[in-house]
């Protein structure tokens, strides 16, 4: 008989039945076997801070008994129907999206992953517009599917280049890095509004929409400054090219300042087409899109949806946005992401590039003494939070970004204690490292002795810790 406190076992069977590419965290990978607040528990009783809520997917809290409340009643009474038939508890979530999006007249469209929300979102744009040349953002990333492949543009999470859509990729990403880091952000507004004017006045027949991230997550966080895609939207409006800003990732308050990543681009109005998924769900299969009626109804040809907007998952989802807005979760990420933000730049570590990000979406990225991507550094601070009891992700072009998005009820000693062990993580991923071991700033904070005296040292790199989950 298996151990189940043993994960040994489980890992073996795991990479017999799973695909080579399904990542893993961590060098030994560990279970997740429940959960309560802000902080999760291994198969070996390990207890965790999660600072990355499962993908930024649980939102509120883990066990929120609201949603499990309403989760459980649902099931009490039927699991599943389908769109074929109606739905009270998917109706009104649909009505509160809606009205929450800023989109005029708006419909909205159930899905069960992010995934699926981008590619419906190209299914309507490219049947609205009559024309599959689409819009994307240079390092941007839209999920795992053939049509979103095709419009992500990050090498680390495009395996192949066929794609149904002829993709034309844009500036805009990334404020730091590429041609315009150098500018104002007005300069790099402008240039980049520029770049799309070029590209638009050579490309051959109409572009359906732009597909953007507010907030690139999978790309490490990145963004370019507040009032871009407002830019971009007015001469995006002079050809009648449609805009779908992604959501997935920053949707529901998580940036603190706005409840969408859109609204920090505001004053050209909303998008034509808005995608979301995790949070809303709170772990729960859910996503969606949300578009103007005269978009959302442009298909020609019968569709349902068999698992979209099951009672089951927008009965979760219902309870679990309703509580976010009862608590102002949105003012909690803005108040404590700003807390936290504070306290790892005050940290000054070499190793640390930039800590950049809003609310509770924060990135922390790593160099080496060269100023270049450090994968390696990434790969040991996920190693040694976890020894310290913190989960996080990692991301970027390079693996090189730590991805922090803890749960939005996240308190403030909860993040003065994350940041204080984050902080450790990252002194002793510098120390390890051959490449800052003679670096003229001090190291304080190396490897600290264990309970048993022992010295707790890097673990053994493993492959697949350059492929990020998203």
């Amino acid at each position: 008989m298996s151990n189940p406190s043993d994960p040994s076992e489980l890992i073996h069977r795991h990479r017999t039945v799973t695909p080579s590419w399904l990542a893993t965290y961590y060098a030994q990978p560990i279970e997740l076997t429940h959960g309560e607040g802000r902080h999760v528990w291994d198969s070996q009783g390990n207890r965790y801070l999660d600072f990355f809520g499962g993908i930024l997917t649980t939102m509120t809290a883990h066990a929120q008994p609201d949603v499990a409340k309403a989760v459980a009643e649902q099931a009490g009474r039927i699991l599943h129907n389908s769109t074929l038939y109606l739905s009270t508890p998917m109706v009104e979530l649909a009505e509160q999206i809606a009205e929450l999006s800023g989109i005029p007249d708006a419909k909205v469209f159930f899905t069960t992953s992010g995934t699926e929300a981008n590619d419906a979102a190209l299914l309507l744009a490219t049947s609205f517009r009559r024309s599959n040349q689409v819009l994307a953002m240079r390092n941007s990333y839209h999920g795992r599917s053939f049509s979103t492949i095709g419009v992500t543009g990050n090498s680390a999470w495009s395996p192949t280049s066929l794609s149904a859509l002829q993709t034309l990729y844009v500036h805009g990403g990334i404020r730091t890095r590429g041609p315009f880091a150098h500018l104002s952000d007005a300069g790099f507004i402008a240039a980049c509004a520029a770049d799309l004017e070029d590209l638009l006045g050579q490309v051959g027949g109409n572009v359906a929409a732009l597909i953007a991230e507010p907030i690139q997550g999978v790309g490490g966080f990145t963004s370019g400054p507040d009032g871009l895609f407002a830019t971009f939207k007015r001469v995006l409006d002079r050809h009648g090219i449609l805009w779908i800003s992604d959501e997935v990732q920053t949707g529901w308050g998580r940036t603190g300042d706005h409840f969408w990543g859109w609204q920090a681009h505001a004053d050209a109005g909303p998008p034509d087409v808005l995608t979301f998924a995790k949070g809303i769900g709170n772990g729960l299969s859910m996503g969606g899109v949300v578009a103007r009626a005269e978009v959302m109804d442009c298909l020609g040809a019968n569709s349902i949806s068999t698992f979209g907007g099951s009672p089951i998952t927008t009965a979760g989802a219902l309870a679990n946005l309703r509580y976010l807005l009862d608590q102002d979760l949105q003012g909690n990420a803005r108040r404590v992401g700003a807390e936290l933000i504070g306290a790892l730049r005050e940290a000054g570590l070499p190793v640390v590039r930039e800590v950049r990000g809003r609310g509770l979406m924060i990135g922390v990225e790593l160099v080496g003494r060269d100023e270049q991507p450090s994968p390696a550094a990434a790969t040991s601070v996920l190693e040694h939070a976890r020894e310290l009891g913190l989960l996080i992700g990692k991301g970027g072009l390079s693996g090189n970004v730590l991805r922090i998005a803890p749960p939005l009820s996240l308190t403030a000693g909860e993040a003065a204690e994350g940041a204080g062990l984050l902080i450790e993580a990252l002194r002793r991923a510098q120390a390890d490292s051959t490449d800052w071991a003679s670096a003229d700033a001090p190291t304080a904070g190396a490897p600290a002795d264990g309970a048993d005296g022992a010295s707790t040292g890097q673990a053994p790199h493993d492959p697949s810790l350059e492929r990020d989950p998203a």
